[in-house]
């Protein structure tokens, strides 16, 4: 018997949002709100004594009531924790070409900017379900 290791997908990041949330809504009606945010890592080289950092550029989605709450409360520069799962997608260019790109799907979200922001988890906005939404992203 072939021993078969599970596989797993979770993304726990927390970082500042790059810029407003933008709410698009595919032509079903289904909203989605995707954002960027940059975190940053402070590392000190075993060659040297001086601290760097390195930061990585992400963008994030979000679905359904997540995605109406993102929207309304976070904006540019608002310091966040996301729990969610990485999602790749490729299409062509018009020209032919291949793109791909990895991002984060959101499903819970904490605004850690303002003392009376409450996890957006807390009142059952968290996208739990793994359900594909039914159409390509409208960005």
């Amino acid at each position: 018997m072939q021993y078969r290791m599970p596989n797993i997908n979770k993304v726990l990041i927390s970082g500042h949002l790059t810029r407003d949330p933008e709410v698009k809504y595919t032509p079903a009606g289904q909203i989605v709100c995707r954002f960027g945010i940059a975190s940053t890592r402070r590392f000190k080289p075993k060659d040297t004594d001086e601290w760097q950092e390195r930061t990585a550029f992400i963008t994030v989605n979000a679905w359904g009531v997540l995605a109406e709450r993102i929207s309304k409360t976070l904006k540019k520069g608002d310091a966040v924790y996301i729990e969610g799962e990485l999602e790749s997608r490729s299409w062509e260019t018009p020209e032919g070409q291949k793109r791909s790109v990895v991002e984060i799907r959101a499903f819970k979200l904490q605004n850690l900017t303002r003392a009376e922001a409450v996890s957006l988890e807390g009142e059952e906005v968290t996208t739990d379900t793994k359900e594909e939404p039914e159409e390509e992203l409208p960005f």
